[in-house]
């Protein structure tokens, strides 16, 4: 039994002592079992479609709308106010319609700036520091029909505006001279507002409104001593209160036969001189307010069309029975709803009755007491 069992042990150690067929063990990455479980020829079909791009279809970007960094863009509006941008921003949607850029530092429009913006419809600029503007800045906003330039620093109004444009606000900037052809090729335009600019009688060179069809224009809050001339005949607005025009003079309405609204208010007028309203047939409201006015003017019975008439806060202390009323009936085709005369040295028990025979409420003449 003991000799039997040596040899068992002996065969148990040479076998130990022989050399190993087993390997160490080794770590494998994905692609060496990979590799285990293809042969050659699906090997190199796989690296060929990797380098093809076919082996793992690639997925498409996103679709995220382009968007200004801190702006808001929803409905094709882009609205980036109260940033304190210094500059037009960058990456805005190219479909467009209304850009929103009020209330920033923006100092320059640069040429390249709306390009793209094919399809803007309004641009508001309003209170930034915007004092230059490059010649071909608007050149790419075939289709804009609103600009809203107010606070600013302009000296000029800028040149080649886009010949689409209907409606534009420039008022409170440091404008003073208005060149002729200003507005040249802007047969669209319907309404400028332009007040609050240092502007004199002076600074509208001739020609500066040629070729415009206005239907309102505002020149309020400037330097003027008197109306404007040349301004565009087709207006029915125009408001030229808070200046310092000293008189009408009997050709200074004679272009405006289509005027509804006139504003002389907040000026310093002491006369109006006679027939200068006879040129204005379809005058509907006259503000005449706060001026040194020592009369109601005369040719107001002849308006058919007069309805409203401001005329408190001046010097008149005497009202006449026709001062407002034609003499005969039926001559006056639309009663007054509203004339205003508190705030002048007269008396309302002082005025006869029938003074205000063609207005249409009683309620409608607003009197009041004089305090000086």
């Amino acid at each position: 039994m003991l000799p039997h069992c040596s040899l068992l042990l002996l065969l148990c150690v040479v076998q130990l002592l022989s050399p190993s067929s087993a390997l160490p063990f080794e770590q494998r990455g994905f692609w060496d079992f990979a590799m285990d479980s293809m042969d050659t020829g699906g090997i190199m079909a796989m690296m060929r479609d990797e380098e093809e791009g076919s082996a793992i279809e690639e997925l498409p970007p996103p679709d995220i709308p382009m968007c200004p960094f801190g702006c808001h863009c929803q409905l094709r509006v882009v609205q980036c106010s109260d940033l304190g941008l210094t500059e037009v921003p960058k990456n805005i949607p190219p479909d467009t319609k209304f850009l929103d850029l009020q209330n920033n530092r923006i100092t320059e429009l640069k040429e390249n700036d709306f390009k793209g913006l094919t399809n803007l419809y309004g641009l508001s600029l309003r209170n930034n520091l915007i004092s230059k503007v490059h010649t071909r800045a608007f050149i790419p906003l075939k289709h804009m029909q609103k600009l809203y330039f107010s606070k600013n620093l302009l000296t000029t109004i800028p040149k080649n505006l886009p010949a689409s444009l209907v409606e534009m606000r420039i008022h409170e900037n440091r404008i003073k001279n208005v060149a002729a052809g200003a507005f040249s090729g802007l047969g669209s335009m319907n309404c400028i507002e332009m007040g609050a600019n240092p502007i004199q009688n002076s600074g509208f060179e001739p020609g500066a409104f040629k070729g415009l069809k206005l239907n309102y224009l505002r020149i309020s809050e400037a330097k003027l001593t008197g109306v404007p001339k040349d301004l565009p005949e087709s207006l029915h607005e125009l408001h030229l209160d808070h200046n310092q025009i000293q008189a009408v003079e009997l050709e200074d309405l004679s272009r405006y036969k289509n005027l509804y609204r006139l504003g002389l208010g907040f000026n310093h007028i002491r006369n109006i001189e006679n027939g200068s309203l006879s040129y204005l047939p379809r005058l509907r409201e006259l503000h005449l307010d706060n001026n040194r006015l020592t009369r109601v003017p005369k040719g107001l019975p002849d308006m058919k069309y007069l309805q409203v008439v401001y005329l408190h806060s001046n010097n008149i202390s005497q009202v006449s029975v026709n001062d407002f009323c034609p003499r005969g009936f039926g001559m006056k085709r639309t009663f007054y709803n509203g004339i205003s005369l508190f705030g002048n040295p007269v008396n309302y028990w002082e005025v006869q009755p029938a003074t205000f025979r063609c207005v249409s409420d009683r309620l409608a003449i607003q009197f009041g007491n004089y305090k000086k």
